[in-house]
């Protein structure tokens, strides 16, 4: 089983709870036209393109990580195109690969899962660590879905709405924790849809869709609860691969029962 968070929220709204005087006080549902009527919603669907998969072989890291930059080509290609449509800004994303991270990497505490995936917003790059857990069985669509979900932040920097979640401010640690979700839960949904843009992959099949769709966990038992549950998580990725469309992606507009 790979590790429970394939996407780790870096810098915003992992902040700490602002007073009840702060000047974007909100609760749902969220006011903000830049988290609920952005232009990224009115595009359409992505682009249908093509993205081959390179040959990766278990505990290959050199493979792995040529594997994630080819994707990353592949997403460029997609959401440079759609979002100079949509009217928004594009700047190609940072990419590292590393075998550590520093403990408390973009501001926030990373952990110790062997892999992990970062996108920090401060200097707008994507850090891949990739470990034991990601490489011994590398066949599957899981490091595919890492770097389209991951790619999902940038998408949502660029568009503003990164930065207009880490703008609002919580009342209550629950409602925090709920505007975490909902970017996580939009970044995982972009990243279905874009998928869902170069589908059919050559040499996949629904079975690899299902199997990758297994994979996926949500928040655990004891954890703070900032990913969601893991039918709500499946159910964001079903409805960005079902359209390719960021418009099915407009978490923020969602009843709190659909991001819980």
């Amino acid at each position: 089983m790979k590790p429970l968070k394939i996407a780790a929220l870096a810098c915003a709204l992992i902040t700490p709870l602002a007073g009840t005087t702060a000047a974007h006080a909100s609760a749902y549902p969220v006011k903000n036209p830049v988290l609920t009527k952005n232009s990224l919603y009115q595009t359409g669907p992505l682009p249908t393109t093509t993205c081959e998969e390179l040959p990766v072989k278990p505990k290959n890291r050199a493979q792995a990580r040529a594997y994630i930059d080819e994707v990353i080509r592949c997403l460029e290609n997609t959401w440079g195109q759609h979002l100079k449509n949509a009217g928004l800004p594009y700047e190609p994303v940072k990419v590292r690969h590393v075998t550590s991270l520093p403990k408390n990497y973009c501001g926030s505490d990373n952990g110790n899962d062997d892999s992990q995936a970062w996108y920090c917003d401060w200097d707008r790059t994507l850090s891949f660590k990739l470990g034991k857990s990601w490489l011994d069985s590398p066949s599957d669509l899981w490091l595919f879905n890492t770097a389209a979900s991951m790619y999902g932040y940038h998408v949502l920097k660029l568009a503003g709405i990164y930065d207009a979640g880490e703008d609002l401010r919580a009342r209550s640690k629950s409602e925090h924790h709920e505007q975490a979700r909902r970017l996580s839960l939009q970044a995982e949904c972009l990243g279905a849809a874009f998928m869902q843009s170069v589908w059919p992959i050559k040499g996949r099949t629904t079975e690899d869709w299902d199997k990758f769709l297994w994979l996926v966990q949500g928040d655990q038992r004891g954890d703070d609860p900032l990913y969601g549950k893991t039918s709500t998580i499946k159910n964001w990725i079903r409805a960005g691969f079902r359209t390719g469309d960021p418009g099915s992606c407009n978490t923020w507009t969602a009843p709190s029962s659909k991001v819980a």
